[in-house]
C-alpha cells in the first residue's frame, strides 16, 4: 500500500507539471495581478461613471484676515432679550470683552459683584496652575514608623482612589497598588505583621468650611476636606460622604494590606509621622490634568484640595482661609484688578462675591500665550452641547452655537452663572461672564435656560 501511494503521488505531480507546461506553450498562462494605484488620483471610476479630469487648484494669494472689530451695539442686541427674562430675577450682571482688546465692549447691569457659585473654580484652578506648575504631582507615601509600625502619609491627592481604575481620566493613584508595593517591601524585610498609623497633617483643621451653610454636612453636599482620602470621601457602598475621610482611607489601605498577606494589628491610629524610611509611594496625574477635570465636571472636593495646596505653597499652611487668601494674592499678582472676594475654592460658599469683570480678567490670563502654564484652563472649559457640565445644555434656541461656546457653569440655590469664551459666526472671539443671584427658586431652570440663550446668542450672532 505504501508503494502504491508513492507511485500515485509521483504520477499526480508529473500530470500537473505537464498541464502547466502546456499552458505556458499555448499562451494560456493567467495574467499577472495589476499594480496597485499609487494614490487616490489613479483609482479608475466604476463603469458608467464619468468624472471630470483632475486639475491643479489655483494658489490662494489672499492673506487670511481677522474678522475686524466687534460692534458693541450688535453684542448688546444679541444679549438683551435673553438677559431681560424675568426668570433671572432682580440682579443680573455681565461683561463681554474682545479677546484681543483689554476693555469690555459691553457691561450688563450695575457691574457690582455677584454670588459666583462654581465659576469660582476658574480662580482656584488658575492660581493652582500658576503657583504649583502644571506638571506637579501629589504623592501618597508609606513610611517606616518604628520596629512594628508603618504610617500612611497623605499628600493632598484629590483623586486618590480606593482601587485601580484603568479607564479613568486623568489616571488615578490608588491605595491597593500602594498596599501591594508596601507588602512587597515588608516581605523583603521578613515582616508579616505591622501596626498602622495615618498622617493627614499636610492640611490643618477645620475640615469643614465655616463659610458653608451648616446643612451641607448632614446632607452630604460635600466631604470634609483632608490631605488623605480615597474616592473624595465617598464610601465604597451606598451614597453620601464618610464621616472621617482620613480614617476611612487608612482602613481601606489596611484591608488591602491584609489581602496581600500582611497582618494589621489593631485599628489604624491618627498621628504625625516622624521622618522614616519610605517603603512605597504612588503619584497622582499631573496638575494640568487634574485642574482640567475639576473644571470640566465642576468637582467641588477637587477644587477645595487645590485651594488648600495653593495655601500651603504660598503661606506654608493648608486651611480654607489660607487657600482663599493665597488664591486672592496670586491672582492680584497676575494682574486681576477687578474686585472679588472668595472664602473657598469650589464656590459652595454663599459669601463669595466676584464681579463679572474679574472673571473676564481671569479668563484673559488663561487665553494669553504669555501664560502657557494655564493651558489646562482652556482645555477644561466645558464645550456647549458636548462635554462636562454643558453636555446636556444649549439645545435651544441657538443650536448653531454648540461647539462655539465654552464656559464654566455656576449653580446654587437662587444663583446661576456662566463664564467663558464664545466665537461668533464671523470668527470674533469674545470673553464673557453672565451672572444672576436673585433667582426665585421656582424659576431656576428657566433662568439657566435664559443664560444659555444669552451665551448662545453670542455664538450665533454676526457681532462685527
Amino acid at each position: 500500500m505504501v508503494a502504491l501511494l508513492v507511485v500515485a503521488l509521483l504520477l499526480g505531480g508529473v500530470a500537473a507539471w505537464r498541464l502547466d507546461l502546456v499552458d505556458r506553450l499555448s499562451g494560456d498562462e493567467p495574467d499577472a495581478a495589476p499594480a496597485a494605484p499609487a494614490g487616490p488620483g489613479e483609482v479608475e471610476p466604476p463603469p458608467g461613471l464619468d468624472l471630470p479630469a483632475l486639475t491643479d487648484p489655483a494658489p490662494v494669494d489672499a492673506p487670511v484676515t481677522p474678522p475686524g472689530r466687534m460692534d458693541p451695539a450688535l453684542v448688546q442686541a444679541a444679549l438683551a432679550p435673553h438677559l431681560a427674562d424675568p426668570a433671572l430675577g432682580g440682579h443680573v450682571v455681565g461683561a463681554v470683552a474682545d479677546l484681543t482688546a483689554p476693555r469690555p465692549v459691553v457691561r450688563v447691569g450695575d457691574g457690582r459683584a455677584a454670588m459666583p457659585a462654581s465659576t469660582t473654580k476658574l480662580l482656584t484652578a488658575t492660581a493652582a496652575l500658576s503657583v504649583l506648575g502644571p506638571e506637579t504631582r501629589f504623592t501618597t507615601r508609606v513610611v517606616a514608623g518604628g520596629r512594628k509600625r508603618i504610617v500612611l502619609v497623605g499628600g493632598g491627592d484629590p483623586f486618590l482612589s480606593s482601587k485601580p481604575l484603568p479607564a479613568a481620566y486623568p489616571a488615578r493613584a490608588d491605595v491597593r497598588t500602594l498596599a501591594a508595593s508596601t507588602a512587597a517591601a515588608l516581605a523583603a524585610q521578613g515582616r508579616t505583621s505591622v501596626r498602622l498609623g495615618y498622617d493627614d497633617s499636610l492640611f490643618s483643621e477645620p475640615s469643614f468650611n465655616p463659610a458653608w451653610p451648616a446643612h451641607y454636612l448632614p446632607e452630604h453636599v460635600v466631604s470634609r476636606v483632608t490631605a488623605l482620602w480615597v474616592d473624595e470621601g465617598r464610601p465604597a457602598q451606598g451614597s453620601g460622604r464618610v464621616d472621617d475621610p482620613s480614617l476611612y482611607a487608612a482602613q481601606t489601605f489596611a484591608a488591602a494590606l491584609t489581602a496581600h498577606g500582611i497582618t494589621v494589628l489593631g485599628d489604624p491610629t491618627h498621628g504625625v509621622a516622624a521622618e522614616g524610611r519610605e517603603l512605597a509611594s504612588v503619584q497622582s496625574a499631573p496638575l494640568r490634568e487634574i485642574a482640567a477635570r475639576v473644571l470640566e465636571v465642576s468637582d467641588n472636593e477637587g477644587a477645595e484640595v487645590l485651594s488648600h495646596q495653593v495655601g500651603r505653597a504660598v503661606s506654608g499652611s493648608g486651611t480654607f482661609a489660607d487657600g482663599a487668601a493665597a488664591v486672592t494674592s496670586t491672582l492680584q499678582g497676575l494682574g486681576v484688578t477687578a474686585p472679588f472676594e472668595v472664602h473657598d475654592g469650589s464656590g459652595l460658599s454663599r459669601e463669595n462675591r466676584i464681579t463679572p469683570l474679574a472673571l473676564v480678567q481671569v479668563l484673559r490670563l488663561a487665553f494669553d500665550p504669555a501664560h502657557p502654564e494655564l493651558n489646562a484652563i482652556t482645555a477644561g472649559l466645558p464645550v456647549a452641547g458636548f462635554t462636562g457640565s454643558l453636555t446636556n445644555r444649549f439645545d435651544s434656541p441657538f443650536p448653531e452655537s454648540r461647539g462655539l461656546v465654552r464656559a464654566k457653569t455656576g449653580t446654587l440655590t437662587n444663583v446661576s452663572s456662566l463664564a467663558g469664551i464664545a466665537v461668533d459666526q464671523d470668527g470674533h472671539e469674545m470673553l464673557f461672564a453672565l451672572m444672576a443671584d436673585q433667582i426665585a427658586k421656582p424659576d431656576e431652570t428657566k433662568a439657566q435656560h435664559a443664560l444659555d440663550a444669552a451665551a448662545g446668542a453670542l455664538g450665533a450672532c454676526h457681532c462685527g
